[in-house]
């Protein structure tokens, strides 16, 4: 079980809990030519349990993580921290010779510490800047879409989420990321929000978002929210938090 010491005020418990928070979210984004990477985070009320992640790794290549677990609070920004901590050095430590690898043996080191009822969703992806290989593997998290002119293709490989399950393997795929072509990672606090009706805005409407974008309107990410607020309504509540983040290959590239 994660452990941690009791703050002796409620002014200290917020800045602890805001700190385990901030330490699941990268502060710096990587700038890479020809490459545009563009994170956005919208919290709910409570401790967010999205985290997202960078980090370099041999010869050039670039690891990309986007995760969520499955409960809200304290308990899920440390497991959310320590997840991080894990696979950044479990990462580094194999390379980029076997993603699958890498998210079995967080797996087998989460299940061992991660409190009951608790498992987290991860995409881990490797992308080389120069040739546009973009390496990946999933633990039972959203499919990311990418969109290229007006069409959209999701991004699928099979596996467990982490600390659900022993003994987990894990699909490792590979695609080639074309001129011009963009990556939205997401957590399902979008797809899963609901309208007054209890309709969930769902992957069918972010599909249909992502392909009627044309360029020069501004950023996705302010589109997508602009599209959730108007379905939630006015006054509607977020339900989670909301995490995106867009990896787009510049259509400037020669």
């Amino acid at each position: 079980m994660f452990g941690f010491a009791v703050p002796r005020s409620l002014r200290e418990v917020v800045r602890s809990f805001c700190g385990i928070q901030q330490a699941s979210l990268s502060n710096e984004v990587p700038e890479l030519e020809d490459w545009q990477i563009t994170p956005f985070y919208r919290p709910a009320r409570e401790v967010g349990d999205d985290f997202y992640d960078f980090f370099e790794l041999e010869e050039g290549w670039l690891g990309v993580v986007m995760g969520d677990a499955t409960d809200k609070g304290v308990p899920a920004a440390l497991v959310v921290s320590a997840t991080c901590s894990m696979l950044r050095a479990i990462a580094k430590g194999l390379g980029f010779s076997s993603l699958g690898e890498v998210l079995a043996r967080v797996n087998e080191t989460l299940l061992a510490r991660i409190p009951p009822k608790m498992f987290v969703t991860c995409f881990y992806g490797i992308l080389n800047p120069k040739s546009s290989r973009l390496v990946y593997a999933n633990a039972g998290h959203n499919l990311p879409c990418c969109r290229r002119e007006n069409a959209t293709r999701e991004l699928k490989a099979r596996g467990m989420p982490l600390g659900l399950m022993p003994q987990m393997s894990y699909e490792a795929k590979e695609s080639a990321l074309e001129v011009g072509e963009a990556v939205l990672f997401y957590t399902d606090g979008l797809i899963e929000a609901h309208n007054p009706q209890g309709e969930m805005f769902g992957m069918p409407r972010l599909r249909d978002i992502l392909s009627k974008r044309s360029e020069g309107r501004k950023d996705l990410s302010a589109t997508l929210m602009e599209e959730l607020y108007s379905f939630v309504g006015e006054g509607g509540e977020q339900e989670d938090a909301i995490t995106l983040l867009m990896l787009e290959r510049s259509p400037t590239r020669s």
